[in-house]
């Protein structure tokens, strides 16, 4: 069986309460060796923590764009604590998510930027990548990326060929998952089949971002037909649609995809080998 690393999964998330540990060994049983889980707040801070060595996966601590508006600034500081305290923790990764959400308009735009420069600069005294959430925000993120230089993810990748290629550059992987499934995502499809190997990295965001095989209307799910809710077990499938876009052999994208996730997120490498992950 092939081997996977999710590198967004959201296991802490409420949508998993009732049925945690099943998805995650459904996960496990498809192939889905490894699991990043990012916090999004201070609030989350020790439920990602534990859920990483629960189930054997890894973490990432920061504050995502859409939760600054009900953050202190005194969060930035339990952050750095946090970070601080975990250094010797194998399974710490990365600081994350964070970055700039573009889409929504009542977030403040201001409050958004303070933080995710200061998230860089924690980041870089700590020594340690970080998981960027990009959404019509790709170019002010470059832009503070040019100036603290840190490396590691753009989760969830939705921009133009030039933004790829100035990621790229600047030393990150980029993040692919459901939205590629779907037809209608041609600049998606496109990127992910024509963006360098060695730029790509696989992830679900479960439980958000559905594929296509998943996802439900808002009038389907009022209607009872099922939630949509997306997995980790649902990499390998996903991957399987990122392979026939590049017309290549699964095991391939595999072992690309598993080094890839290694080189964006180092302290993965050390863990897998210490606790025996199979590699593709």
């Amino acid at each position: 069986m092939l081997s996977w690393i999710d590198t967004h999964c959201h296991l802490d998330a409420p949508e998993f309460a009732a049925d945690r540990a099943a998805i995650r060994a459904r996960a496990r049983a498809a192939g889905v060796d490894h699991c990043v889980i990012p916090a999004v707040e201070v609030g989350n801070f020790d439920a990602v923590r534990v859920l990483a060595h629960e189930q054997g996966d890894s973490y990432a601590l920061g504050i995502h764009p859409i939760c600054t508006d009900r953050a202190r600034d005194e969060d930035l500081d339990q952050l750095e604590h946090a970070l601080i305290e975990a250094r010797e923790d194998e399974r710490l990764v990365a600081v994350g998510e964070i970055g700039l959400d573009h889409f929504l308009p009542q977030l403040d735009a201001q409050r958004q930027e303070f933080f995710y420069r200061e998230q860089l600069l924690i980041a870089q005294r700590r020594d340690l990548p970080v998981i960027l959430h990009v959404r019509r925000s790709a170019d002010a993120l470059l832009k503070h990326l040019r100036r603290v230089p840190v490396r590691g993810i753009a989760h969830a990748f939705n921009g133009s060929e030039q933004q790829a290629q100035e990621f790229v550059r600047l030393g990150f992987k980029l993040g692919f998952g459901g939205a590629l499934t779907f037809e209608r995502a041609q600049q998606i499809r496109r990127l992910a089949a024509q963006l360098p190997l060695s730029a790509l990295v696989l992830e679900t965001d479960a439980p958000d971002i559905p594929p296509h095989w998943l996802y439900r209307t808002a009038q389907q799910r009022e209607d009872g037909r099922g939630q949509g809710r997306n997995e980790p077990a649902q990499l390998p499938r996903i991957a399987q649609v990122l392979a026939h876009l590049r017309g290549m052999d699964a095991q391939e994208l595999a072992q690309a995809c598993f080094d890839n996730a290694i080189e964006a997120l180092p302290r993965l490498g050390p863990l897998l080998r210490r606790i025996g992950s199979a590699l593709p």
